[in-house]
């Protein structure tokens, strides 16, 4: 294994200091050694296992309005459309939760805004439906569904935010 290394480290060494014959004027000065590799803290088996839990549940939710409202070749893509939206309205209202009103527990935000909310927005999806209906020749619908649901969804994660506030600041002022 320390042979292995030491060739490796040797071959970058050479290559470093390897000049293009087309670029005059470059140093042949070796470069900095790289800085050692950064590996990130392992993620808690709890955490990933209340992600793909929560993820399943968003992903059969998802795969039933998908299910219920199918699209038509050319016509709009009402199924992905309501998913991402209602997503991103529900996203908004959970930040605030999280963030501002739930002192509960640490796997709540990854099991429903990672896992739920993640496997039930689609916007791989979304652009899959722009190309589909690029090719099928509905260019301006798929230029209206692209910027319809880009505003929609930046206006529903600002209302979830807004109305879960609202209602929060109301629920103190009854108590």
């Amino acid at each position: 294994m320390t042979k292995d290394r030491s060739a490796v480290a040797t071959y970058r060494s050479a290559a470093a200091t390897r000049v293009p014959r087309d670029m005059p004027g470059l140093s042949a000065a070796p470069a900095a050694a790289p800085a050692p590799a950064h590996r990130p803290e392992r993620t808690p088996w709890s955490v990933l296992a209340v992600i793909s839990a929560g993820g399943a549940l968003g992903a059969l939710a998802r795969y039933g309005i998908g299910y219920a409202l199918p699209p038509s070749p050319g016509g709009f893509p009402w199924a992905t459309f309501t998913i991402n939206v209602t997503g991103c309205l529900l996203i908004g209202a959970l930040m605030v939760l999280v963030n501002g009103v739930w002192n509960g527990h640490r796997l709540v935000r990854p099991f429903l805004g990672v896992g739920v909310l993640g496997g039930y927005t689609t916007f791989s999806t979304y652009v899959v439906d722009i190309q589909r209906l690029v090719n099928h020749g509905s260019a301006g619908i798929a230029l209206a569904y692209l910027a319809g649901t880009l505003v929609a969804a930046l206006l529903a994660v600002y209302a979830g935010a807004s109305l879960t506030r609202l209602a929060m600041r109301r629920r103190v002022r009854s108590r």
